[in-house]
This record gives structure tokens, C-alpha cells and sequence, in this order.
């Protein structure tokens, strides 16, 4: 199994050198604590945590998986373990609010710690990932006694929390929900109904889990707009937050899964559970859509985490392991054959693992900005403000989750590629990180999903193609001063400036055909969110170049090497991986009728 070591030295770069974050967090409201020193010491305390504790667990869970005996859930061995450390650290409450325990800091602190925790293992991220997701759900709709009585367990990690969404007949739409709520003369509801694909449904880690679930009311409208949204306790809660008897829901089964399989994954069955609804009635969809914006952000996270992780188990390999000679000549010339990271088949799979992870890394760091401003909005009142980050960030979430994670997925492939049959052999743990990679572009919506909300939502119907507009002006701005430099740095920005009049051109031709054939959002909604994906990678890309280039002329030696090799990387990213743009933009373009024009009775066999 590769044993991960956390890239500090590249978190430090995006975070100093590319994006400014101390300038950022000096001027949000909730930003004060996080000084320089503190990020510094949060971000070190992480890397230990995930180094030490959770690295070492990633394939024994893998090997262990979870078991379930009459509803309940045991995790493998050393999880409960973890996860009290993890809790005792403070880390669940990183960036909630200290009315209820929390430390109060910035959003984007937690995405740094999920960066690392995710990475050094998926699995057992899952468990307290899904509790920040209800966690801001709660403290954004939920009224103020079950803020009080739900936030300050969820905040120090003594419970835990999901989102009960999808049920057997229907999984992205939501308008099929079946799931009753029935009211009671207390004002609670008894829900009825089942739910699957349920992570951390149900666990052994916490005494407590607190269930986040989408139902309907009886005199409720059809479709997605007779949705509400509900608090199922799995244990029942006590008017002073103490623990009561158990709660009628319960896991019926766990799911057998290809890889992640150290993180339950129930059917959870309520049968009249007690719940509580949080929010307005008939408009729980619109609020779960804060906790689905947040696990979004976090899948993405985890193509990042696949492409690092298998990234750091291939290049010692590459290195190490000897297979012939370099075609130009012997390069080892102490041994009979060469180290295959000298042969350029295997130096292409090394710097696309590379130049995915370091290019998701700034993406992701970018996005956590905004959602730094859109959650201190939330806390200020300041209504316009969230709405103006919110739709901002409403554009890069389904290019982050949709491209980053198919890009982390084929970067886990090439880990085993680079590994030849070894990398097939359950002992490496390189097919361990490809079978956890596979589920991050399903769950949270498929990248079909993702790529349809881009264009059929983001740009055509909610913003006329200005949120495109908008970010390419960004493209613009960024690229022009370095139009006429020398070198990779100039060459790298009069491809970017281009590009970005490319996708100004491509958006206004897509929504024009879009107006005459409806069936061009479908057909051309996947090539559209690949084009964007690698266009907004490659903007970030340059701007990781322009601040190597920067770091080159002003720090000492001892910075030499790593800015040379991010700038080597932004060449490679540059000049083997966004022409993949071009053929998706060619595929985006073509007729509808290739895809349209076949008889359903012609698709079957024989």
C-alpha cells in the first residue's frame, strides 16, 4: 500500500503564493483566529493525524470491511479508535461556530483537513464528512431549539449525522419519494418508508446518529415540490439533549460494495420513526441542497485524494523497478536495464497523476474561497452576498465534481498501469485506490448528472451563459499581462487567452442550437462539462506557473527545484492533456440525430 505522506510543500505554494489565503482570511468576518501560525499548526496537526493514524488503516479496512449482526454496524478494527482521537483533536468542529462548541474558523480549513484525511483514507472520511453536510444543514434551516439541542453533539464529533435521499425507485429524481411523514398532535411526525445507498446510515463510532431525510406529508403536492425535510434521531433526544430509547429506523442490510467497503453503506428501513421537520414545509428539497452542494464539493475532494494517493504509489515504483533500456541509450548504467520512470511511456502516466492532482488542488482552493464568503454571509445576514457567492459557486460544483473526479479516476488506473500486472495484486494497493476511486463519479449525482446541471441549469437557464462569460473574463484578465513574455510562461498564456475566447464562442453556438433542438443540452451536456473542466484546470494551471515563475526569481536555491517542476508540469498539462479539450468540443458540435435517430426496439440484441 503506498504510504502517504502529506504535500505540504505544495499546499503551502497554493496556499501562499497562489492564492494569498492569509490576505483572504484577514478579511472575512469569522477569519481573525485563522492567523499564518494557526493555519500552520492545523495543517501540520492534520498531516500527523492522517500520517499516523489513518494511513495505516486504509487497507486493512479495505481487507475487513464492515459486518452488520440484527441492525448493527461494526467498523473494522482500529476505527472507533481513530475516530475518538479524531474527536478528542476538535477536528469535527474546525469551522462551526464556537456558540456550539466549534472553533469558529473558515469553511475552507475543512476542505484542507478532508484533503488530507481523504487521501490518506477514504473510507474512514466518510464516517465525519457526512456529519458536516448535516451539520450546516441544521445550522442554516433548523430553528433555534434544534440548533441547541443538535449542534453542540454534532460539533464535538459525540454524534454523527447522514443524508437519507434516495430510495429503491428512485435515485437523482427526487420527485419519486415515496417516504411518509405523518403528523402528530406533538407537532413531531412518524416517517415511513426506505432509504438506500445510505453512508454511515448506520456505525458503531458514535452513540448517536442524526439522520438528515427527504419525505413527504400526506396532503403534499406530487413532484419535487411537495418535499419536506426532516430530523430522525436514531436515538430518541430528551428535552435537556440527553438520550431516550431507540428511534424505529434501523439498518436492514448493508450494501456489498466494490471498493470503499470499510465505510457502511446501508438500507436504512424507518418504520413510523419519530422525526422533526426542519425548515419550511413543502421545501425541503431547496435545503437539502445545502447539504448536497457540501458532499459535492467533498467527492470532488476525492478525486484529488485518488490521483495523490496513486500518484505516490507509482513513483517509487517507477523509480525502483527495472524493465530494459531507455531507448536513447542506458541511463542506470550500474545495472543490466533502466528504472521504468526513464522510459517516456511511463513519464507521461507519472506527470498526468502529477498534473491532475497539483491542477484539482488549486481548483478545489479556489472554490473553498468562495464558499468561505458564502457561509460568513450566512452568519452576517448579509442576503445578497450569499446569493452572489452562491451562484458563483454554483458554477465551478458541478465542474469540480464532474471532471475532477473522472480525472482522479483515471489517475488511479495509471497508477496500476505504471505497476503492469503487480498493480493488480490486491498486496500493492494500487486496484484498492482504483475500486475507491470508481464510486466518486456516481454518488452525489453521475458526472451525467454534474454535466447536465452545467449546461442545462448554470448556464443556459439560470445565467444566459454570464457565469461562462464571467470566468473567461477572469481567463482573460490573468493571461494578459504575460501575452507577450518569453518562454513557457508566455506560451502557456496566449493558449489560455485563446482558449478562453474559444469557450465564449463555443457557449453562444451551444445555447443558439440549444433554442432549436432541445436534445443538444442532453447530448452535448458531458463533452461541455469535460471542455470546461479542462479549461478551468488549465486557467489554474497558468496561474500556478506565473507564481512558480515569481518563486524562481525570489527565493533561495533551496526552492529551485520545486518551481522548476511545477513549471515543467504546467508545460505538460499545457501541451498533452487540454488538447483533449478540442475533441470534445468537436463531439459537442455534431448533429443530435447519431444519438436521436435509432428505433429503442433496435438497441436489443441479436
Amino acid at each position: 500500500m503506498p504510504q502517504y505522506k502529506a504535500p505540504l510543500r505544495d499546499m503551502r505554494f497554493q496556499l501562499n503564493e497562489v492564492f494569498d489565503y492569509a490576505g483572504h482570511y484577514a478579511g472575512l468576518s469569522n477569519g481573525g483566529d485563522a492567523t499564518p501560525d494557526m493555519v500552520e499548526a492545523i495543517i501540520d496537526g492534520c498531516a500527523t493525524f492522517c500520517e499516523e493514524v489513518l494511513a495505516p488503516l486504509n487497507l486493512s479496512g479495505d481487507q475487513e470491511g464492515c459486518t452488520i449482526n440484527d441492525g448493527v454496524v461494526t467498523t473494522p478494527k482500529g476505527f472507533k479508535e481513530a475516530y475518538a482521537e479524531y474527536a478528542a483533536g476538535g477536528w469535527q468542529g474546525l469551522a462551526h461556530p464556537q456558540e456550539y462548541g466549534g472553533q469558529g474558523l473558515p469553511m475552507s480549513l475543512n476542505l484542507l483537513k478532508a484533503e488530507m484525511m481523504g487521501t490518506a483514507n477514504w473510507s474512514f472520511t466518510m464516517y465525519p464528512g457526512l456529519s458536516l453536510g448535516c451539520m450546516n444543514t441544521v445550522f442554516q434551516f433548523g430553528s433555534t431549539e434544534q440548533k441547541n439541542i443538535y449542534m453542540p453533539p454534532l460539533v464535538s464529533g459525540e454524534w454523527a449525522g447522514t443524508m437519507c435521499l434516495t430510495e429503491p425507485q428512485c435515485g437523482t429524481d427526487l420527485a419519486q419519494v415515496k417516504t411518509k411523514a405523518e403528523p402528530q398532535p406533538d407537532g413531531s411526525y412518524k416517517l415511513t418508508g426506505t432509504k438506500i445507498f445510505i453512508s454511515s446510515g448506520e456505525h458503531d463510532l458514535t452513540n448517536n446518529i442524526v439522520h438528515i431525510v427527504l419525505a413527504r406529508l400526506p396532503d403534499a403536492p406530487k413532484g419535487t415540490r411537495g418535499i419536506s425535510l426532516f430530523i430522525v434521531s436514531k436515538m430518541l433526544v430528551n428535552a435537556d439533549g440527553s438520550l431516550g430509547e431507540r428511534n424505529a429506523v434501523k439498518a436492514g442490510a448493508l450494501e456489498h460494495k466494490m471498493g470503499i467497503r470499510a465505510s457502511a453503506t446501508c438500507v436504512m428501513n424507518f418504520d413510523g420513526a419519530i422525526g422533526h421537520m426542519i425548515g419550511e414545509k413543502n421545501k425541503g428539497l431547496e435545503a437539502m441542497f445545502t447539504f448536497m452542494n457540501t458532499a459535492r464539493i467533498g467527492t470532488a475532494v476525492q478525486g484529488l485524494a485518488h490521483a495523490e494517493l496513486s500518484y505516490q504509489g507509482a513513483l517509487p515504483y517507477a523509480l525502483e523497478r527495472r524493465s530494459m533500456r531507455a531507448l536513447t541509450g542506458k541511463k542506470d548504467v550500474d545495472h543490466p536495464n533502466d528504472a521504468l520512470i526513464w522510459h517516456a511511456d511511463v513519464r507521461r502516466m507519472l506527470l498526468t497523476q502529477r498534473a491532475v492532482a497539483e491542477g484539482a488542488r488549486a481548483m478545489i482552493y479556489n472554490a473553498a474561497m468562495l464558499a468561505d464568503h458564502m457561509v460568513a454571509s450566512v452568519a452576517e445576514g448579509d442576503k445578497a452576498k450569499y446569493e452572489h457567492f452562491d451562484s458563483e459557486l454554483g458554477f465551478y460544483t458541478p465542474i469540480l465534481k464532474g471532471f475532477i473526479t473522472e480525472l482522479g479516476l483515471e489517475s488511479a488506473n495509471l497508477g496500476m498501469q505504471v505497476f503492469g500486472g503487480h498493480g493488480y495484486i490486491k498486496e500493492h494497493g494500487m486496484e484498492q485506490i482504483a475500486r475507491d476511486a470508481r464510486i466518486s463519479t456516481l454518488y452525489e449525482g453521475t458526472t451525467g448528472i454534474q454535466a447536465l446541471d452545467l449546461l442545462g441549469r448554470k448556464v443556459l437557464l439560470q445565467t444566459r451563459g454570464k457565469c461562462v462569460m464571467s470566468f473567461t473574463n477572469d481567463m482573460i484578465a490573468l493571461a494578459k499581462p504575460h501575452l507577450l513574455d518569453g518562454g513557457p510562461i508566455g506560451k502557456m498564456a496566449r493558449a489560455s487567452f485563446k482558449r478562453a475566447v474559444q469557450w465564449k464562442i463555443l457557449t453562444v453556438r451551444l445555447m443558439l442550437r440549444a433554442a432549436k433542438d432541445r436534445d443538444v443540452v442532453s447530448a452535448a451536456c458531458y463533452d461541455f462539462l469535460m471542455y470546461s473542466g479542462y479549461m478551468m484546470m488549465g486557467h489554474f494551471w497558468l496561474k500556478q506557473a506565473i507564481a512558480a515563475n515569481k518563486g524562481l526569481t525570489q527565493k533561495g536555491s533551496e526552492s529551485k527545484e520545486f518551481y522548476t517542476a511545477k513549471i515543467q508540469t504546467a508545460e505538460f498539462y499545457f501541451e498533452r492533456l487540454l488538447p483533449r479539450a478540442d475533441g470534445h468540443k468537436k463531439t459537442m458540435l455534431a448533429p443530435t440525430s447519431s444519438i436521436m435517430q435509432m428505433d429503442n426496439n433496435h438497441f436489443t440484441f441479436g
